[in-house]
């Protein structure tokens, strides 16, 4: 109760902070929402939807900020030629204007917000927003379950496969290691995890089912710009809930000697390590992990 306290306590500070009560953002004519969306949409412009799913906003709000900004000039709205479901925004000149404005306006809040400080005062203040933004990212990763042949999930096991190349002292062909694939990783043999920030994937996991036996753990990989914030752990404890869901037993992997913060993450995860169980020729230690019935 304490640090639901605490995190309300530090909301309404940051929404006085930096304005967002104030229907008229930065002195502006809109409220921060639509802000925003202004800012995001960006100079190069953004497909709705994906916009949308970014922000995280209702539909029908979304709509209504769109609406509103089409109506004061700022951006126009197309339907793609190639597909009538896709719609893109872009920013008008008069958009792209205000954009320039609202970041204006937002670095002198900034300076507001650090002047009345000592120095010591905004290195601790600046330190601190860091490591809220980290964290707040962290609480903001959401795991689904997809097609490993969806462009997003070949981009993660694409980085995963050069990550290992270049840490693995005799470099990695994925065609000499234990097979994973994309048939291999569907209902109901498997299926693949990709974990996404705001619609960004950042990392994968995958699962290959045995029945009632040890399901194998594959694929998994977190982008080293998100590492350690928790989210391979959470990665790790979604794929086991898969596990236990299509009934396997246990969850068994093998790992490179090189990848040590991942062998650390399985340890304290509460996987044991094994004599061999397969004949992986990249591997040098053998994990599994017994299931219990509830997740």
């Amino acid at each position: 109760m304490h640090a639901i306290q605490r995190i309300r306590s530090f909301n309404r500070t940051v929404t006085e902070g930096i304005g967002a009560l104030d229907d008229r953002f930065l002195g502006r004519s809109r409220p921060l929402g639509e802000s925003r969306v202004l800012w995001e949409i960006g100079p190069e412009g953004a497909e709705v939807r994906v916009l949308r799913r970014r922000l995280g906003l209702d539909s029908g709000y979304f709509s209504r900020v769109l609406t509103s900004l089409e109506q004061q000039g700022m951006i126009a709205v197309r339907v793609s030629p190639d597909d009538r479901r896709v719609r893109h925004a872009t920013l008008t000149e008069t958009g792209l204007a205000e954009r320039a404005e609202l970041d204006r306006r937002s670095d002198n809040l900034a300076i507001r917000m650090l002047e009345p400080l000592s120095a010591p005062q905004r290195e601790a203040l600046v330190a601190a927003m860091s490591e809220v933004e980290r964290l707040l990212q962290s609480s903001m990763v959401r795991f689904g379950v997809e097609a490993p042949t969806s462009a997003d999930a070949r981009w993660c096991v694409d980085q995963y496969f050069a990550e290992l190349e270049a840490r693995f002292e005799t470099g990695f062909d994925p065609s000499r290691s234990i097979s994973a694939d994309a048939r291999e990783l569907v209902p109901p043999a498997g299926l693949f995890v990709v974990a996404r920030l705001r619609e960004r994937p950042l990392g994968c996991g995958a699962l290959k089912f045995h029945g009632n036996g040890p399901a194998e753990l594959k694929r998994m990989w977190v982008a080293p710009a998100t590492r350690g914030l928790g989210i391979g752990r959470r990665l790790l404890l979604a794929l086991e809930q898969h596990a236990r869901d299509a009934g396997a037993s246990a969850v068994r992997l093998e790992t490179n000697r090189a990848l040590t913060q991942a062998i650390a993450l399985y340890r304290h995860s509460g996987y044991l390590e094994v004599d061999a169980f397969n004949d992986e020729p990249y591997a040098h230690h053998w994990f599994e992990k017994r299931l219990s019935g509830k997740g």
